[in-house]
């Protein structure tokens, strides 16, 4: 099935984002709330990751398995990537907005991000992890790489205990708008 990419793309833009639910299918959802991770000094995280990162067991690769990591954010007892929205994933790494941002560990995926590019904002849409800390160190080192790349903001969407960790803090829906309008007006590559 093909899906209209453009249509799609416009409703991130408009502050949206696609879930699935078990009752309803796919919808578009929006939050009075969105949680947002730092790109300046308010990003932070535990000491004992910056061990991991000293050791650099870890390489990183974006799109190097886009399809795996899709699959292993949806990996989970409860998920709201459905089929359809895996093949929705899959229009939009092929039209340039999606990306896996992934750590590697020798030949074996460890952990990722899945997002999508749109001007001079990530949007992510799910995390996982195969090995301890493999999620952890791509956040890390995405962060880095939307700093080097002068990303305006990194949407996580929703607040969770492992995102505060980070430093992840809300918004309201009205300064989210504003951040977003000014990350459309750049054009800032992932690769």
């Amino acid at each position: 099935m093909e899906y209209d990419v453009a249509a799609i793309v416009r409703g991130y833009t408009q502050g949206y984002f696609l879930m699935a639910d078990d009752s309803e299918g796919l919808g578009w959802y929006s939050s009075r709330d969105r949680t947002l991770i730092p790109l300046d000094e308010r990003f932070h995280y535990p000491k004992s990751l910056q061990r991991v990162l000293n050791q650099e067991r870890f390489s990183v690769a974006v799109n190097r398995d886009f399809e795996a990591v899709v699959d292993g954010c949806a990996n989970r007892d409860t998920t709201w990537i459905s089929n359809q929205l895996k093949e929705i994933y899959w229009e939009l790494y092929q039209s340039g907005y999606a990306y896996s941002f992934e750590t590697w560990q020798g030949d074996e995926l460890a952990g990722g991000i899945l997002g999508l590019v749109i001007g001079g904002a990530f949007i992510g849409e799910s995390m996982f992890y195969r090995i301890p800390e493999g999620s952890k160190v791509a956040m890390v080192k995405l962060v880095e790489r939307l700093r080097e790349r002068n990303f305006v903001l990194f949407d996580a969407q929703m607040m969770n205990p492992h995102l505060e960790r980070f430093g992840a803090y809300r918004v309201h829906d009205d300064e989210y708008q504003e951040l977003l309008e000014q990350a459309l007006e750049r054009a800032c590559p992932l690769i």
